[in-house]
């Protein structure tokens, strides 16, 4: 009896058992309801319900961006991984180990040079996952010197922030990247290069306060929360309650903080349509063109959204 009992039942349950994967089904963190990953994953990680936008990884914005998925992975500089050797309740070089298996980047921000519609662009993503899209050295050098190879290839440089702000573990060593990456966007506005910047969920501290507000042009995705401070601390810091929506992308274009709120199925015609207006480029062979000539922000934010998408090749 034991033998049937300890040997023969647990042989039979492993052969009847099935492996399923953790990710297999999604909760909808507006409406809870449950979606199959694989269907998420096919519309670009938006559910298709709620239109809800979920957070998307580096390499996956990148296929969805650029012409064919295809796109040169731009080598960064080395920097210095530990340089407080810094403690919690964990080593820093151990955290960043984790993070780096986890998602298979080397840092928080990945640079790509590939086309968009054509066109040539250089785009910098930054993945939430890897310890929150944290601004470090490594992300600063990845910015900087996706800002320094647009100007060398004369191309446009597009950005998608996504952060909670500077790595505090790397203590002003994260607060210098701020600086460097403001003298960055200068050198594009003197290259007279179109800086483009798509504003995700969540876009909020350092980040914000640099480079992800200083575009030519600023885009945001439905619902993306941006902001310096959390809502928590403004509110007791001025001691009054805030407007519903506040931080959220649709209130601050709204109020003049971004010029667009684009869903992403609509993000790469669009991306390219800003291109081609900021470059002064000819449109692809069965795009129309605008009906007046462009030489303000405002009609080029107004071209950008009217005019239609010009044909895939």
């Amino acid at each position: 009896m034991n033998w049937l009992t300890n040997v023969v039942r647990p042989k039979i349950r492993n052969m009847l058992r099935r492996e399923t994967p953790e990710n297999l089904w999604i909760k909808c963190p507006d409406s809870g309801q449950l979606v199959f990953y694989k269907d998420v994953e096919a519309n670009q990680f938006v559910i298709p319900g709620s239109n809800y936008h979920m957070r998307m990884g580096a390499v996956a914005r990148l296929k969805s961006i650029f012409d064919n998925e295809t796109w040169f992975d731009v080598a960064l500089p080395e920097v210095t991984p530990d340089p407080l050797k810094f403690r919690d309740e964990k080593k820093y070089a151990d955290r960043i180990k984790d993070a780096r298996a986890r998602t298979n980047l080397n840092d928080a921000v990945k640079v790509g040079y590939g086309k968009l519609e054509g066109a040539a662009v250089v785009v910098a993503v930054q993945d939430f996952d890897f310890m929150g899209g944290s601004l470090g050295m490594a992300a600063g050098e990845a910015i900087v010197r996706g800002m320094e190879l647009a100007v060398e290839k004369k191309s446009p440089f597009i950005v998608f922030a996504a952060s909670g702000g500077a790595r505090m573990q790397e203590g002003i060593l994260s607060l210098m990247q701020m600086p460097r990456t403001t003298v960055a966007v200068q050198m594009l506005r003197e290259a007279k290069l179109p800086y483009i910047v798509v504003l995700t969920n969540p876009t909020t501290g350092g980040v914000t306060a640099s480079y992800a507000m200083l575009g030519d042009v600023q885009i945001a995705e439905p619902g993306a929360l941006i902001g310096f401070a959390g809502a928590r601390v403004i509110e007791q810091t001025i001691r009054e309650k805030l407007p519903e929506g506040f931080q959220r992308a649709e209130y601050l274009k709204e109020h003049g903080m971004v010029d667009m709120v684009v869903h992403r199925h609509e993000l790469r015609p669009t991306l390219a349509r800003l291109c081609r207006l900021l470059t002064k480029a000819p449109a692809q062979e069965g795009a129309s063109k605008p009906a007046q000539p462009v030489t303000s922000p405002a009609q080029i934010v107004s071209a950008a959204e009217t005019a239609p998408a010009a044909p895939h090749a």
